[in-house]
């Protein structure tokens, strides 16, 4: 009768994952940072493959570490053995008919162009779940499980749906308008500033003619939504992205007090996982959104 030999005994998948993060890196700090553990965990694990294995898979440097011959012959099989668990993974998710879309979006833009649309959204498709990740940078489709990103780009990628460039120009409210019959009026109001995008006011009064006004006064936002919170009561004026305010401008509770627009040099992005099964609705619902994605002035 034969007999089967019994399956090789693997170690703790928690163990290769460290390794493969730490070797793929060069850092257990990046390692750690990547899987959301601390660096002292990531060593940890390394210790217990290499206890498994009974052999050394990093040289322990005075500046960092450094991959052994055996591991950096393992490293990219491996790698490449994580990349296929992650999309079989993101494949039996994307089989589940009734799956939520997920979108990953940059917190701005979750906040302020996505959810103002949430509510036609799911009139336009009934019962459609949805799951929204506020993220600083674009997700670089490893171990990523999005349907759909939007962010801001300079540089879309050619797989990639861009909206029109966006536009700068100043807003505030109703009440400060009357204050403002030019740019060179600026000068005696307070400047709001996005932390990210600090360069917006610089940019714009020199185009607008109006470089001698220091474009650095007043306070900085870590967050657009809490900069335009400060327009919208009357703190100051703000430069305003065009696919951000215009709801805003569409109800009144903003004005646009000149008429210099500047391009901002990026577009609003959907971009998609480069592998796996979509969403069975997605490409309907990339359609709504690009439809429903003007950036001018009172559009929303």
């Amino acid at each position: 009768m034969p007999v089967r030999p019994p399956r090789q005994h693997l170690p703790p998948l928690n163990a290769l994952r460290a390794f493969e993060a730490a070797a793929r890196l060069g850092s257990f700090s990046r390692a750690a940072d990547e899987i959301g553990v601390t660096q002292g965990a990531i060593a940890q694990q390394v210790r217990h493959l290499e206890a498994f294995l009974g052999l050394t898979l990093f040289r322990r440097l005075p500046q960092g570490v450094a991959l052994t011959e055996a591991a950096q012959e393992a490293r990219p099989r491996l790698s490449a053995a994580f990349d296929a668990l992650a999309l079989t993974v993101q494949d039996l998710k994307a089989s589940h008919a009734g799956r939520a879309l997920a979108i990953a979006a940059l917190p701005c833009i979750a906040q302020l162009w996505l959810s103002p649309r949430l509510p036609a959204l799911q009139q336009a498709f009934p019962g459609l779940a949805i799951s929204i990740s506020a993220m600083e940078d674009p997700p670089t489709g490893r171990y990523d499980n999005f349907d759909l990103a939007l962010f801001y780009l300079a540089r879309p990628p050619a797989d990639a749906l861009a909206l029109g460039e966006d536009r700068l120009f100043p807003v505030c409210a109703p009440a400060l308008a009357h204050k403002l019959r030019t740019p060179a009026d600026l000068a005696g109001q307070t400047l709001l500033h996005d932390a990210v995008w600090r360069d917006d006011w610089a940019r714009w009064l020199r185009h607008a003619g109006a470089g001698d006004i220091d474009p650095g006064r007043g306070p900085s936002y870590s967050l657009y939504a809490l900069a335009l919170d400060a327009a919208l009561g009357g703190a100051g004026v703000l430069i305003g992205r065009g696919s951000l305010i215009a709801p805003n401008l569409a109800d009144g509770r903003l004005v646009a007090p000149f008429t210099d627009e500047l391009p901002s040099g990026d577009r609003l992005t959907m971009l998609f996982p480069p592998a796996g099964k979509p969403h069975p609705r997605r490409a309907e619902i990339v359609a709504w959104l690009e439809a429903s994605g003007s950036t001018k002035k009172g559009g929303s």
